[in-house]
């Protein structure tokens, strides 16, 4: 249980210092890639413990307008749509500054289908877990320096940008929306 608690605070710390807010440079290299369909759903969508209340609606149009923001910039000639299912959140409560400073989170599965070849690149959902960006404001715990509003938008950029990054890596680890050698 200790070693789970341990590999989930290492991975938000590592989530955390993806800077979500990068818009402005240019964007990491995905080879012949472009957006087509960006779809989210939220059929299981489950509210966690203790979790502020926001619709799937919201969730769904802020997911899915990160996304767009964030993906808009590739302009390869092959499209890639998405497949994104969002499966539980938790929007953190003010709590007592740090002794019980709760922390946001968003769960979410995707699937990248490549249109050309009309078959998803991934056999298996791969699922992310999003957390907050750590800040000064949230050492003490979002739910005491921010509204839900602000904290499903910090989830949302997050979201957008951890997909990138492991979009990145699956591009260079498995050669994703690149060309395959001419023979």
């Amino acid at each position: 249980m200790m070693r789970r608690f341990f590999i989930l605070a290492a991975l938000g710390l590592l989530a955390g210092c993806a800077n979500p807010d990068d818009l402005g440079q240019p964007a990491p290299p995905l080879g012949d890639f472009r957006l087509g369909h960006n779809i989210v759903v939220a059929p299981k969508f489950e509210k966690g413990p203790l979790s502020r209340e926001k619709s799937k609606a919201e969730w769904i149009a802020a997911v899915e307008s990160r996304i767009a923001e964030r993906f808009g910039r590739y302009e390869g000639e092959k499209l890639y749509h998405f497949g994104v299912s969002l499966e539980g959140y938790v929007l953190a409560q003010p709590g007592i500054p740090l002794v019980a400073s709760p922390k946001s989170a968003l769960v979410l599965k995707i699937t990248v289908w490549d249109d050309a070849a009309g078959e998803k690149l991934n056999d298996t959902a791969h699922q992310i877990v999003v957390f907050e960006q750590l800040s000064g404001a949230q050492v003490i715990g979002s739910g005491l320096t921010q509204s839900a509003e602000e904290q499903l938008e910090n989830l949302s950029k997050n979201a957008a940008k951890m997909i990138e990054l492991w979009l990145v890596r699956q591009h260079t680890r498995a050669g994703w929306f690149s060309e395959p050698p001419q023979g």
